[in-house]
């Protein structure tokens, strides 16, 4: 896919219509990706939409997109005065955004939703707009790592105040210590990239978030992927899963028809006797 499907009817509650679409393919990928900060999701979010023709439907995107929105909608107005309080967004209202954009889950080169489900309760509702859609998620790639490999990656991140661009120590360091490549301005560290916060935050994440990985273990949808190494590691790691997940789909229907048409053999005999 060379050409990322702009996303207009994604970002504008579906009442555009995206200039970009992806070319219809072979095999429709519908997937949700789950992972902790600093598993490099975006990066993977990104790359697998480029590998498979899926378009991205980010949440995120959402709520970045709807700070110049001039008429957001009421779902999007309420989400918007809740991050402002320093709230968490509720359930309904998440569900309620994705739902003004249900078309966007039959985009005709699939999907990867990223953001969203946040919860058990976001997955519920998400298979009942699915189902509704007449359509089934594929599969939910899991994205994890130690969490000694997540404080080095969070705990090296170095940003610059004045424009924003944002550095590692080890694997993005700046032409001079401590100094922004593009406003020379002091390059600082956040206070959530400190160890500690990392810790605070992964610990929060792991409480909230085993909850929706059990569920979609139990459902046979999930799909751990290690997220060590370079992202085209991880890429790799990811489109195999995907692969090995297909066949097994493929062997399973097999046995499926082939149970079937055993039945129908001993139907015929049983009638003749």
């Amino acid at each position: 896919m060379n050409t990322l499907n702009d996303r207009a009817a994604w970002l504008g509650a579906g009442g555009a219509t995206c200039a970009t679409l992806p070319a219809p393919r072979v095999r429709t990928h519908r997937l949700v990706l789950l992972g902790p900060p600093g598993a490099g999701k975006g990066t993977q979010a990104e790359l697998l939409c480029r590998a498979l023709g899926t378009c991205h439907l980010s949440t995120g995107d959402i709520f970045r997109a709807a700070q110049c929105a001039a008429e957001p909608s009421p779902a999007l107005r309420d989400a918007l005065a809740t991050m402002r309080r320093g709230d968490l967004v509720p359930d309904n209202v998440v569900v309620a955004l994705v739902r003004e954009r249900a078309g966007c889950l039959r985009c005709q080169g699939g999907f990867l939703l990223d953001g969203f489900p946040r919860t058990q309760a976001q997955a519920e509702a998400l298979d009942v707009l699915l189902t509704e859609q007449g359509l089934t998620l594929d599969a939910v790639l899991s994205y994890e790592l130690p969490l000694e490999e997540i404080v080095a990656r969070l705990g090296g991140r170095r940003t610059c105040p004045r424009c924003k661009a944002v550095y590692h120590v080890v694997t993005r360091p700046p032409r001079a210590e401590g100094t922004c490549d593009q406003c020379g301005g002091r390059l600082v560290q956040r206070e959530d990239d400190r160890p500690e916060s990392i810790r605070n935050r992964m610990r929060a994440y792991e409480e909230s978030t085993r909850p929706l990985a059990d569920y979609y273990a139990r459902k046979g949808t999930l799909i751990p992927v290690l997220a060590s190494g370079t992202p085209e590691e991880v890429l790799s790691r990811s489109l195999e899963a995907l692969k090995q997940r297909a066949s097994g789909e493929s062997t399973r229907a097999e046995i499926g028809k082939a149970t079937a048409e055993e039945r129908t053999v001993l139907d015929d005999e049983r009638r003749l006797v």
